[in-house]
């Protein structure tokens, strides 16, 4: 990736991966609108990045884990808010529970559902994953199996409550 340009790795990153930080965002963010600013910042992020990717895996990692970092961003500033509402706005577009499995992930702690996430949804192993958040490959082979076993519960409980 040395040999392009900034403009033609911006390029590349919006064509390959914007989907795909989108989903990354969504799966953070409750709000579609704020799964799309993240999209947003992190394309503007990378249009300032000046250091050179190593390869088009280190371009995805990186533009992920801005993504992520954006949601947790955007996750606190919501808690620190004290603002009223205003009742003739309209509701947001928030993302509506329906039972499925990825509803289920979306309640795990944070570092568990990444983990879940970039393991299962987008491929990475372990390691890559460890390298992404910055901690060893068997934490996050923790998370995974305690996420796991978090999942299995809560899915379990669900099916045994449809059954009755």
């Amino acid at each position: 990736m040395g040999q392009l340009t900034r403009n033609e790795v911006f390029t590349l990153a919006v064509q390959r991966y914007s989907d795909t930080v989108y989903r990354t965002a969504v799966h953070n963010c409750r709000c579609t609108a704020d799964a799309e600013d993240v999209v947003q910042d992190v394309f503007e992020k990378l249009l300032h990045y000046n250091s050179i990717f190593e390869s088009e895996e280190h371009l995805k990692a990186w533009l992920l884990r801005v993504a992520i970092n954006r949601c947790r961003d955007l996750t606190r500033a919501a808690h620190q808010k004290d603002t009223e509402l205003d009742e003739n706005l309209p509701a947001p577009d928030v993302l509506e529970e329906d039972g499925s499995v990825l509803d289920a992930i979306r309640t795990l702690p944070e570092n568990y559902r990444n983990a879940i996430y970039l393991h299962y949804y987008e491929g990475y192993t372990a390691a890559e994953i460890g390298r992404m958040m910055a901690v060893p490959t068997n934490t996050v082979l923790s998370w995974l199996r305690r996420a796991r076993a978090q999942l299995h519960t809560m899915l379990k409980e669900e099916i045994e409550d449809e059954v009755v």
